[in-house]
C-alpha cells in the first residue's frame, strides 16, 4: 500500500493534471512558465520526484497540445522551453524516446518552415533539435531522414534575427559531425546558402564549410564559383571567411581550378555593362555602380593571391604559368577602383623576386612607371594618369618559359 506521503503526491500530480486539461489558454501559460522556472535544469530523477513518477503524464500533454496549436502560434516559444526542460534532463533519455515516438522531430522542423510563427518560436525549436542530434548518431540521422538538412538551411537562409540564424548553424554542424552518412548533404546544403543575399547568412555558412572540409575531405567543384562571387561582397567579415577557405582548399583537387578563377577575376568582363540600356549612357555615376562588385571582386582577388605567395612559392609558380603578372597589370591600370589599383600593386611586388618577372614588367611599364612603381607600390595609383594607366592595361606580358602554360 502507499503510504500516506505517496498518497499525497500522488493526489497533488492529479490536481496538476486536472488543472492543466481544464485550464484555458491563460491558465496554461501560467503553468508553462511555473514549470519553467521551477525545473529548469533539473535531472530525470528529479523531475520524477516532482511529479511523483508521473512526469511522462505531462510530457504526454505538452507535446500533445504543442500538435495541436503550434500552427496558430499558442504558447508556441513556452511549449517547446517546457519539453526543452524534459530533453535536457540527466539521466532523461526515456523522455526523449517519448518525443520523438509522438512526431517530435517532424513538428520541430515543421516549426522552422512556417513563415507565420516568431523567430523565437524557431530558436526553440532548433535548440531542440540539437538536443536530440546530441544525443547520438542515430538520431542525427533520424532528423536528416525527415529532410532537416534543407529545413534547417532554409531556416538559416530566411531568418532575420542573428540568435535564429546561429542556432541554425550550430544545428547543422552537428548534424555532420559523426555523421557520415548525411556529411555530404550537409555540406552540399551550406554551399547552397553561399549565394545567399544576407551576408551573416555567408559568413555562418562559410564558418561551417572551413570546420567540415577536413571531415567531409573532397570538394564538390560546384563551389568554386560560388566562392569566387563571395569576393564581390563589401563586407569584410565576409570576404575574410572566403579567403580563409580559399587558403584551405589549396590543399585540395580544385586547387588549379581556382587559380584559373583568381587570375580571370583580374580581368572582368563587362559584357553585362556594355549592354546596359541606351538611357544609362549619359550616367557615369550608375555605370559605376553597376560595375562595383566586379571591381571589389577584382581587389579582392588580386588581395588572395598575393596571400597565397606569401604563403608557397609553389603557389606563386602555378600562378606564373597562368601570365598572373600581365592580369595584375591590368587591374593596376583600372583608374575606375583604387582598391584593385593597390591591391594588385602589393601582390605584383610579392612576385616581382622573380628575377624574368622584374626584367619584363620593366620593360612593359617603362621606365618613368616603373621607377613611380619602385619608389611606392602601395601608393603609385595616386599619382598614376590616364597615359600611364592604358599602358598597364594594353600590357603584353607573356614570359617564355614561365608564364606559358604547358600543352
Amino acid at each position: 500500500m502507499a503510504s500516506s506521503k505517496e498518497e499525497v503526491e500522488i493526489s497533488r500530480l492529479m490536481g496538476f493534471l486536472q488543472e492543466w486539461d481544464n485550464g484555458t489558454r491563460a491558465v496554461r501559460h501560467r503553468i508553462l512558465n511555473d514549470f519553467i522556472n521551477t525545473n529548469q535544469g533539473k535531472t530525470g530523477p528529479e523531475l520524477e520526484l516532482q511529479f511523483a513518477q508521473g512526469a511522462s503524464l505531462f510530457l504526454t500533454r505538452l507535446t500533445a497540445w504543442l500538435r495541436l496549436t503550434y500552427m496558430v502560434g499558442t504558447c508556441v516559444t513556452e511549449q517547446l522551453q517546457a519539453i526543452g526542460v524534459f530533453l535536457s534532463a540527466t539521466s532523461g533519455h526515456r523522455y526523449l524516446i517519448e518525443v520523438l515516438e509522438v512526431g517530435g522531430i517532424l513538428t520541430f522542423l515543421e516549426i522552422l518552415k512556417l513563415k507565420q510563427l516568431q523567430e523565437d518560436n524557431k530558436q526553440e525549436a532548433l535548440k531542440l533539435l540539437q538536443i536530440i542530434a546530441s544525443a547520438g548518431r542515430k538520431y542525427k540521422e533520424l532528423i536528416c531522414e525527415s529532410y532537416g538538412v534543407r529545413n534547417v538551411a532554409e531556416c538559416l537562409a530566411s531568418s532575420k534575427l542573428e540568435k535564429t540564424q546561429e542556432q541554425a548553424q550550430i544545428l547543422l554542424e552537428l548534424l555532420a559531425q559523426g555523421n557520415p552518412k548525411y556529411q555530404q548533404q550537409v555540406y552540399k546544403g551550406l554551399i547552397a546558402l553561399l549565394p545567399c543575399t544576407s551576408p551573416k547568412v555567408q559568413q555562418l555558412a562559410l564558418q561551417t564549410l572551413r570546420t567540415l572540409q577536413t571531415l567531409v575531405k573532397t570538394v564538390h567543384p560546384c563551389i568554386i564559383e560560388s566562392l569566387l562571387n563571395i569576393l564581390k561582397t563589401i563586407h569584410y567579415e565576409v570576404q575574410y571567411e572566403g579567403i580563409e577557405f580559399i587558403k584551405i582548399l589549396m590543399n585540395y583537387n580544385v586547387r588549379k581550378a581556382l587559380l584559373e578563377g583568381l587570375v580571370a577575376r583580374l580581368n572582368p568582363s563587362m559584357d553585362d555593362i556594355k549592354n546596359r540600356p541606351k538611357i544609362l549612357d549619359d550616367e557615369p555615376t550608375t555605370i559605376l555602380t553597376e560595375s562595383l562588385p566586379l571591381f571589389v571582386q577584382q581587389a579582392a582577388a588580386a588581395k588572395v593571391m598575393g596571400i597565397l605567395i606569401q604563403e608557397s612559392a609553389e603557389i606563386a609558380e602555378e600562378l606564373l604559368q597562368l601570365r598572373v603578372v600581365h592580369h595584375l597589370m591590368i587591374a593596376m591600370g583600372n583608374l575606375d577602383h583604387a582598391d584593385s589599383q593597390r591591391q594588385a600593386s602589393l601582390t605584383l611586388e610579392l612576385i616581382r623576386t622573380f628575377p624574368v618577372v622584374e626584367e619584363n614588367v620593366r620593360k612593359a611599364m617603362g621606365e618613368t612607371l616603373y621607377e613611380l612603381y619602385m619608389i611606392n607600390p602601395e601608393s603609385m595609383y595616386l599619382n598614376m594618369d590616364s597615359v600611364q594607366a592604358a599602358v598597364l592595361v594594353g600590357n603584353k606580358i607573356n614570359i617564355p618559359g614561365i608564364e606559358e602554360v604547358p600543352e
